[in-house]
């Protein structure tokens, strides 16, 4: 399988080092001027290639930028980035031009687990799913909650954002991804609704997502490491993508 990335931080370092078996890496695409060995900063160099699937690892931008280009080109679109859907124009754009082209647009789990509970809860129907997101304040610099709290002076917990994803994941694009994803896969980006919590007192991400409906109920809490790279992700993201571009090519896929 022909692999392209599109970004070069920390997720696609880590996807590249993986060494994935049957999977070869042709191309990576980035924003600054550089054109070296796999890397390029030019869009036609990088769509010269024969690809089978192109994983997304840059952020909102690209998914508007080359998303597109990426299905009508005959590879599927792995997305990270999956907040930039907020944008149902976007997200219906990619989705007709999928289907046109016969490929599949695929929304890892990436940075939340349980993904595969709330996907199938949704099949029997779902009431209500609230997502809470916390990081440290460091995590929120760069972000709208600067001009809500004094992220250095914090000394308890802040709720800086409550309400529908939809909302949420546009206001704060590079840190809420995950409650995009959820939100999809389960009752939508409008009737989900995400908690965000600028949080001094950690030093990890902590993500719990909270899930009721004709299923029964559900809680999820994951507790993880940052990423050394960027303080606004953690080091799970970078692993949940090398297990889903490694799943495109496996013999053996689990928790499909």
């Amino acid at each position: 399988m022909k692999l392209g990335l599109i970004g070069y931080g920390a997720i696609g370092k880590h996807v590249e080092a993986a060494g994935l078996e049957n999977i070869e890496l042709v191309a990576v695409l980035v924003k600054r001027p550089r054109n070296e060995g796999l890397l390029t900063h030019e869009p036609d160099r990088f769509f010269a290639h024969r690809l089978d699937a192109v994983a997304e690892c840059a952020g909102h931008e690209a998914v508007r930028v080359h998303g597109q280009r990426v299905l009508e080109s005959g590879a599927d679109f792995l997305v990270t980035s999956v907040g930039a859907f907020t944008d149902t124009d976007l997200f219906d754009r990619l989705l007709a031009a999928a289907k046109a082209n016969g490929r599949r647009l695929i929304l890892p789990s990436a940075g939340i687990g349980a993904l595969d509970i709330l996907s199938s809860a949704a099949v029997g129907g779902l009431d209500r799913v609230t997502v809470t997101v916390r990081k440290d304040p460091s995590a929120w610099k760069g972000t709208i909650a600067e001009t809500l709290v004094d992220l250095d002076a914090l000394k308890e917990p802040q709720v800086v954002f409550d309400g529908p994803v939809r909302e949420g994941a546009r206001l704060y694009p590079q840190n809420v991804n995950i409650s995009a994803a959820a939100a999809i896969a389960g009752i939508g980006l409008d009737r989900t609704r995400v908690v965000i919590v600028a949080d001094p007192t950690i030093t990890t991400h902590i993500v719990e997502l909270e899930a009721h409906g004709a299923f029964g109920s559900f809680t999820f809490r994951e507790d993880v490491a940052v990423s050394e790279e960027n303080r606004k992700t953690g080091k799970l993201v970078a692993m949940a993508m090398v297990k889903s571009v490694r799943q495109l090519a496996s013999t053996l896929v689990v928790a499909a």
